[in-house]
This record gives structure tokens, sequence and C-alpha cells, in this order.
């Protein structure tokens, strides 16, 4: 039996989805199954019990006495008490080998679909170079030993481990959150306390776009527009514009005891209050608040294996649905007749309509409203969709209502859901849709094979599944995923 503070000696053969390690302890009664952070498959090591649970348990790693052949070194001095690189310790062709073996997996034990047999898979697509590929970045301010620090908060914990230079983000970060603390405590401006609620500087916020060209600095402060604190900023804005070529820089006032990071009002310090990048063809207005892919490399690969996917001809009607701030939909629009988007936040359609404008793209529209309640008109459009706009008799109402949305019929759809996948009303209206093929992008291989079944049961086949690689050396993979219409749907398999 096993038993906290025992020492075990055992093999890792697996990762969680977390990305710890999965050995299997010796006991009288068969074998115990424990998860130790910072291992590798192929490790032997020597571990302490930490936690036991009924079925399985946890355990803190003593040594690694015979290494995996995958097993390499971080580069990162923090990187085992941040976290955040979970597989940060295991090689890159190792992380991609075990991202494709854990979609597979994923597929074959919830989609019960055998891959060869069922679909065509395809080799997951990886980065040259998996370095300083983010582009964002929220940073905590703590004090440690008499010092203000920036850093991340260690795994489920609020605990800030310091870091002057995050190996997965730009190399600019770095030298703006110095500038920042040695700004901070020139002026003995007070850091955040969330035990007490008192305390100035709670987080900064980074953004870069086009190659690194444009910089956003937004810093968040515990205080309301127009404190008299603010007027020392200006000295701040004058040092950050020397060490680097800022494109904006922000206050955001977020006063509330929470967890939530940004506050709902602004102050811009200096520039527009956006910064601006790059995706293919198109340019986009980002804000301290816009929801933004944060690998910009990897997100043309996977929006030109959507664009793939969809199999567009310019002839296609085409539904994006969750479309967020429409940076899909306007890559989409150039190889389609007319896109729609759809998107429950009324402040990303607005995102999305001044990016349309932005690239002089008028084929892509959106409305804010839930996927859910889609209805088809068959008939011509006299309005095209645009937020808040009335097509014949039908508004389009805002964030939060229930009206029906009614779009003209699809050819393709396009759907890329949160981690928890698509629900059944919503597999309910795009099988009802008529469309002859569903894109379906993923960032959840579970959700993605749950998903898959219940499209199966509504004549839908999944013919390719391609992964990509995101967020090296985390636990992330995106998929994408291509379906086709079987021309039937079964009215009695129940969702």
């Amino acid at each position: 039996m096993i038993k906290k503070n025992d020492k075990v000696c055992i093999d890792i053969t697996d990762y969680t989805d977390e990305g710890l390690g999965i050995g299997r302890a010796k006991t009288s009664e068969g074998t115990f199954t424990l998860f130790v952070k910072d291992t590798a498959i192929g490790d032997r090591v020597e571990a302490v019990v930490t936690k036991v649970c009924k079925t399985y348990g946890y355990a803190r790693l003593l040594s690694v006495t015979k290494p995996s052949p995958d097993r390499t070194d971080t580069g990162c001095p923090v990187a085992s008490p941040c976290g955040g690189c979970s597989l940060r310790h295991i090689s890159y062709e190792a992380q991609l080998k075990w991202k494709q073996k854990r979609v597979t997996d994923c597929m074959s034990r919830i989609g019960s679909l055998a891959a060869g047999e069922d679909y065509e898979l395809r080799p997951i697509a990886g980065m040259d170079d998996p370095a300083r590929y983010r582009n964002k970045a929220q940073y905590p301010m703590g004090v440690k030993e008499g010092r203000i620090v920036t850093g991340f908060y260690a795994g489920r914990t609020h605990t800030i481990i310091a870091s002057d230079d995050c190996m997965i983000e730009p190399r600019a970060f770095a030298d703006i959150l110095a500038a920042i603390r040695t700004f901070a405590e020139r002026n003995s401006l007070s850091v955040y306390d969330e035990e007490t609620g008192s305390g100035l500087l709670r987080h900064v916020l980074l953004r870069e776009g086009m190659d690194g060209k444009e910089l956003m600095v937004c810093v968040i402060v515990n205080a309301p527009p127009g404190d008299k604190r603010f007027l020392v900023f200006e000295e701040l804005v004058r040092e950050l514009k020397e060490i680097r070529e800022i494109k904006t820089i922000l206050l955001s006032h977020n006063t509330k005891r929470t967890n939530v990071i940004l506050g709902e009002k602004e102050t811009c310090l200096y520039g527009e209050g956006r910064i601006r990048d790059k995706i293919g063809e198109n340019v986009y207005e980002i804000s301290a608040r816009s929801f933004y892919q944060v690998n910009p490399a990897q997100t043309k690969v996977l929006y030109d294996k959507t664009t793939v996917a969809a199999g567009l001809t310019g002839k296609e009607t085409v539904w994006d649905l969750y479309c967020g701030t429409g940076t899909i939909s306007l890559f989409l629009a150039g190889k389609a007749r007319e896109v729609y988007g759809v998107e429950i936040v009324s402040a990303a359609v607005e995102d999305a309509k001044r990016n349309a404008a932005l690239n002089g793209i008028s084929n892509a529209h959106f409305a804010c409203g839930r996927a859910e309640d889609i209805i088809i008109d068959d008939s011509e459009p006299d309005l095209k969709l645009s937020g808040r706009q009335v097509r014949g008799s039908q508004e389009l109402h805002g964030e939060g209502d229930n009206t029906d949305l009614q779009l003209p019929p699809p050819d393709v759809i396009v759907v890329d859901p949160p981690r928890k996948g698509c629900d059944g009303k919503l597999i309910e209206t795009i099988a009802g849709s008529g469309a002859k093929k569903l894109v379906y992008v993923s960032c959840n291989p579970a959700t993605l094979a749950r998903d898959a079944g219940m499209l199966a049961g509504r004549g839908y086949k999944l013919k390719t599944l391609e992964p990509v690689d995101m967020f090296p050396h985390t636990t992330g993979v995106e998929c994408v995923a291509e379906f086709v219409s079987t021309g039937t749907v079964p009215v009695d398999t129940p969702i």
C-alpha cells in the first residue's frame, strides 16, 4: 500500500494532459499510478509520494537515476518552479511526437475513430524555431526581499516566480519590465497586495506586433482615472520611449478585488491605444483587451490549413462560428464569395468589423449573437450582416440577447469553439444547415473527439485531421479537422 512520504523508484511511460510524467509503483496489491512533475517518458526516477488518492497519487522528483534520451537542458533558470513550459525539459522532436500521439489517443478512446482507417491523419505542423514565439504576456507584480519583481504565478498558486527574461517571449519584453521595475522603485510606488486590496501596481501587460516593430505597454493599476499619482507616469513614458520604439502606453484601471487582470476603463498615456499585426495579407488592430492569437507565425500555418481544408473556390458562402475578432473570417474572405461571422461577445464583433474596414474587405459580415440560434433564410438577403443592423424585419441583437440570427444557407462552415467544444444545440444547427463541408478548428483534442462522434451521428464524417503546434514547450495542441457531409442525417441518434 502506497502512503504519503514513501520513496519509490518508477519508470515514466507517458504524460498527463498537464505534462506530468506517469509512472506505476509496484505494491503488494499490484501497481499504483503516480504523477511526477519534471519527468520525461523513458526516465527512471526516484520520487517521494506527496499525495495519495483512491486510485492514483502524486510524487515529487528526487533524482533521475536513468535519464530518458528525450531529456534536454531547459535553458531557463526558473523552468521548474514556474511550470508554464511543462515540457521544456523534453526535446522538441519528442514533444511533437507525443502531441501527435495525444491527438490519436483521444480520437480512438473518446471518438472511437482509428487513424488510417476512419480518417487520414496528417503529420503535426511544428515550428522551425520554437523560441520566443509569444506576442503577448501578462506579468503580476510583487515584492520579494524588499525589491519589486515581475514574473509568473507558480502552478495553481498566486506565488510569483520572478522572471527577468522568459525564453518564449520577445527580448524586448525583458527590457521594458526592467525599466518599469526601476521606475517604480525610484518613485516609491506601492505594489498591490491581494490580501489587503491595497497598493497601486497590479500587473503589466505587453503585446508585440508587426515582427517586433510595434509594442504595447499596459500597466494595470489599483486606482481610478485621474489619480494624482499618475502624473509621475510621464517620466515612465519618456524612459520607455528611449529604450524601445513603443507604439502605445496605457493604464488599465482595476480597483476590484478580483482575479480578473484588466479593468473596464483605460487611460492612454501615449499613442492611440492600439498596435497592429499582420497575418498573411491582412493587418489587424489590437487593443489591450482584444483576443488575438499569441503565436502569429503558427497562426498563419493554422489558417492556411483551415483554408485548404475548406476547399474554397471563390463561389462559396461560409459561416464562421465563434468567430471572435474575425481573424479567420477575414483570412477566408479572399477565397470565398461571402463570409458570415457570428460571435457572442459584442466587443469582439466591433473589432472584427473595424479590421474588415481596415483591410478593405467587403464580403465579410459579422453579427453578435449565439451561433446556436442561427436559422436559415433561403431568400436573398436584402442587407448583409453587420452587427446591430436590420435585415428585413429581423434585428440582429447584441450580446446576451437570444434573438435568432438569419443567415443564408452555407456551403462551408468553419467553427473554432472554446475548450469545452460545441454543445448539442450547435451540432443540431450544423446538421440542419445543409453545408457540404465543416472545418473544425480545435484547441482541445478530447472535446474534438467527443464532437466528432456526435457529428458522425448527424451526417458528417471526419475526413482529415492535422495537428498544429501553436504552443511549443507546453501540452497545448491545435487541430484542423475536415468533415464532409454524407448526405444523410440520422434522426434517431441522441445528442
